[in-house]
């Protein structure tokens, strides 16, 4: 206890800084947490929160006897696995483009890559309508000049997945670039001053320089990803499919799922107890991710 106030009062100033984050998070992420016990109770607005009858796991228990459970967590899963994977190359192949233009132009691809990170899902559901419109839509107004059938994609479930693919990757590779191409900044340039000396081609500089030094970095990215991996993105799979009844079987998750359910049946309870199970899911992925990566290279994790 004396060397953790003597460390503080050493600090002071920072600690003063760093007070309204911590307010910030106190308010906003932990006393909100008091909240999870509706999770085990069957929550009732008359009765409050404390007041509410102690039902223990039967919230659970209703949420995976459901017959969409099985179906709603392998979206989930499938759909933030093939984000992450997507993201992670597609940010780390335009980080590494990025860094070979020109200190003028930079800029310029910069805010382009980045700008679509800003814009709320419910416009770009209204951009992605403009191209699938089954009748006005880009797309198949494109085909039909080509003299082909125009697709009601609104009700064609097989083609969503690729959709949602890349409208994500659209919207999120910007700032996932962005973080790579700050990595690629920080690397000594005395590395690529050595290769281009011993004959070493782009491409052989950057499997063999850039890569294997971004390795820390993307691995950090990559732990936090999977933390969100129970955790869908609830814009991106409510508005983009326009809400279509036809495309739940292919585009629904746990996040969609849950909101319908609060929306139709108004069953508080249940969604407290998705939310936490998402998290404590989420928290294990986090927990085995930073173990494996620690066992082959403990200086890549987190901890």
């Amino acid at each position: 206890m004396r060397r953790e106030l003597h460390h503080f009062r050493n600090n002071r100033e920072l600690f003063v800084l760093s007070l309204p984050g911590i307010v910030y998070k106190l308010i906003f992420a932990y006393l909100p947490m008091v909240g999870l016990i509706i999770a085990f109770k069957n929550y009732r607005y008359d009765l409050g929160m404390f007041g509410s009858k102690w039902v223990g796991l039967e919230n659970f228990r209703y949420l995976f006897s459901t017959d969409a459970a099985w179906r709603i967590t392998r979206n989930t899963v499938l759909y933030n696995a093939a984000y992450i994977i997507t993201t992670a190359a597609a940010a780390l192949l335009l980080a590494i483009l990025l860094n070979e233009v020109k200190a003028k132009w930079s800029k310029y691809y910069q805010t382009a890559l980045f700008l679509p990170y800003f814009l709320s899902w419910v416009l770009v559901g209204y951009v992605a309508y403009a191209f699938l419109n089954h009748s006005d839509g880009f797309i198949n107004r494109t085909l039909e000049a080509f003299g082909m059938d125009p697709i009601s994609w609104y009700q064609n479930a097989g083609s969503w997945p690729f959709i949602l693919i890349l409208v994500q990757l659209w919207k999120a590779v910007g700032f996932n670039t962005l973080i790579y191409f700050a990595g690629i900044v920080g690397i000594n340039g005395e590395y690529y001053e050595a290769a281009r000396m011993d004959g070493a081609t782009k491409r052989q500089m950057a499997l063999k320089i850039t890569i294997p030094l971004l390795a820390p970095l993307v691995i950090i990215m990559l732990i936090l990803s999977i933390g969100n991996m129970f955790r869908g993105d609830f814009g991106l799979h409510y508005f983009i499919p326009n809400n279509s009844g036809f495309l739940y079987g292919s585009t629904d998750i746990i996040d969609t799922y849950v909101y319908r359910a609060l929306r139709e049946v108004g069953n508080v309870s249940m969604s407290a107890a998705t939310g936490f199970y998402q998290s404590v899911v989420g928290f294990i992925l986090v927990l085995l991710a930073n173990g494996i990566v620690r066992k082959i290279n403990p200086d890549h994790s987190l901890w």
